[in-house]
């Protein structure tokens, strides 16, 4: 979410990467990891001197057999056989409903229609809608279009079964899958937390089994979807030849603020409609038509500080009206964090050499040159597909000037803000569907999902193609208008 004192004084906006500071914990483990790879180079080298010492001296065949039989048992068959694998087989995105559509126009008028809005909460909001990266093509559940809004929980419970049960269903469809086959199923929804709760809802609605592992994630934040498949691949671990789907959305209508405190309009005016169904699986049989195969998965919070704890955080207000208050903390905070994050990913993914330079600037910043900058690492000789928080269009900029990359890696996250605005966890599922639409995963690609949410947390994973992805331009939220896109250059406006 763009911040407070960026949007209400600052007109530069506040670098989140290039300032550094060091935690012991992320830069302990960028060093282990560094000295395993030399650790592991080492090895390499010891056993072909090793082969040549043998070769040289005409020993016998025999112990060529056994160093290399050794080296191939710890170096290769250990890992591959300690680490499970978890297949993405594939996910639905919800296209909202036309009626829902909400152009700044109508929202304007009818927040000016309701009485509980000054013109000061009036002005404050079209000056955010007009600077967020939306544009006119946004939507919102029906219960925020009346006058004033109903946030019962009857039109919560509606909103909620029209988000979840169409991309159920599409997901379901496009698997061929029943819902007696689902084993494991988690739903996150960061806001709304009914009883029964979501989880019954949906067993409920699909007639599933009654020994299905269910879980209802709540209070997470934007981060909980993919909090949400690092849960599930855990419990694909235990319990094995398993189904997982995740349902992951945000019910708004709990969420409007009918008050005229500026730090709690902000999520009036960016958050909107979305939702996104994943199937995951850790079977083999059938595996030629899963499309992404699991390769990390990392997460990190920061609810110890209590600058980080509140820069975030459902209140009252003065009136006693609720909302969720979004302080000026909020963007050094995630850049806090993401460095954090980036640090403990970088040590898992990146290539040796990267993660030297990196050592070695940190090293160099601490005991050498105070003021030397430290190296940021290129993730691009790794990962292909970026796909990063639509929280605004400034955060999208400078998480992508932060990480080196182009206008063609942060496209899908700023044409997903744009066309659909802010959907909290299921936005990067939007992306990834963006990205797929344009045909620019191939198989084989690296796909990097980041996920930052009040807490705050950041989570991150990190998939790879396992197979040619085609046809998705006429499938999914974009297939009505993904020729339109990129509609402009991302480094001009709106």
């Amino acid at each position: 979410m763009e911040t407070l004192s960026k949007l209400n004084h600052d007109t530069i906006p506040k670098p989140i990467i290039t300032t550094t500071t060091f935690h012991s914990g992320p830069f302990s483990k960028l060093l282990t990891s560094t000295l395993s790879e030399l650790f592991r180079f080492s090895v390499v080298l010891l056993v072909i001197s090793i082969q040549v010492f043998f070769v040289l001296h005409k020993w016998n065949p025999i112990f060529h057999l056994l160093s290399l039989t050794c080296f191939f048992l710890v170096f290769v068959i250990k890992p591959l056989l300690s680490k499970p694998k978890v297949y993405l087989v594939d996910f639905s995105c919800l296209q909202p409903p036309n009626f829902c559509r909400v152009p700044f126009s109508s929202f304007l008028e009818h927040s000016s229609v309701i009485e509980s809005f000054d013109t000061e909460s009036i002005n404050f909001m079209a000056k955010i809608l007009h600077s967020s990266g939306l544009s006119e093509e946004t939507y919102l559940p029906p219960a925020l279009h009346y006058i004033p809004p109903i946030t019962n929980l009857r039109e919560s419970i509606k909103e909620a079964h029209l988000v979840l049960f169409p991309i159920m269903e599409d997901l379901l469809s496009k698997t061929k899958l029943s819902p007696q086959k689902i084993d494991i199923l988690i739903i996150n929804c960061s806001g709304f937390c009914p009883s029964p709760s979501l989880s019954s809802i949906i067993i409920n609605k699909y007639s599933m089994r009654d020994d299905i592992k269910s879980f209802n994630l709540s209070g997470m934040g934007c981060s909980a979807g993919i909090l949400a498949v690092d849960l599930a691949q855990n419990l694909l671990k235990v319990h094995k030849n398993s189904y997982a789907v995740i349902l992951s959305t945000e019910i708004l209508s709990t969420g409007w603020y009918p008050g005229n405190e500026k730090p709690k309009l902000l999520l009036n005016c960016l958050f909107r409609m979305g939702s996104a169904a994943i199937l995951l699986t850790n079977k083999e049989d059938g595996k030629e038509n899963f499309k992404y195969k699991l390769l990390h998965a990392l997460r990190l919070q920061s609810a110890f500080d209590d600058k980080a704890y509140y820069s975030a955080i459902r209140e009252e207000d003065g009136n006693g009206i609720t909302g969720v208050t979004i302080s000026r903390d909020l963007m050094p905070v995630a850049g806090e964090i993401l460095r954090s994050n980036i640090t403990l990913l970088g040590s898992s993914i990146l290539p040796f050499l990267e993660k030297f330079r990196y050592g070695v600037s940190i090293f160099r910043k601490r005991f050498l040159h105070k003021s030397a900058e430290v190296y940021v690492p290129d993730f691009r000789t790794v990962i292909q597909h970026f796909v990063m928080p639509t929280s605004g269009r400034s955060l999208i900029r400078e998480i992508g000037k932060g990480l080196k990359l182009g206008d063609r890696e942060i496209e899908a996250a700023l044409m997903t803000l744009r066309r659909f605005g802010n959907q909290s966890s299921s936005s990067l599922w939007y992306e990834l569907a963006y990205m797929e639409a344009k045909g620019r995963v191939k198989k084989g690609d690296k796909v990097w999902q980041l996920g930052m949410g009040s807490g705050p947390k950041c989570g991150n994973v990190v998939w790879e193609c396992v197979r040619p992805i085609i046809d998705e331009s006429s499938k999914g939220p974009w297939a009505d208008r993904i020729h339109q896109y990129p509609v402009l250059p991302v480094h001009q406006g709106n």
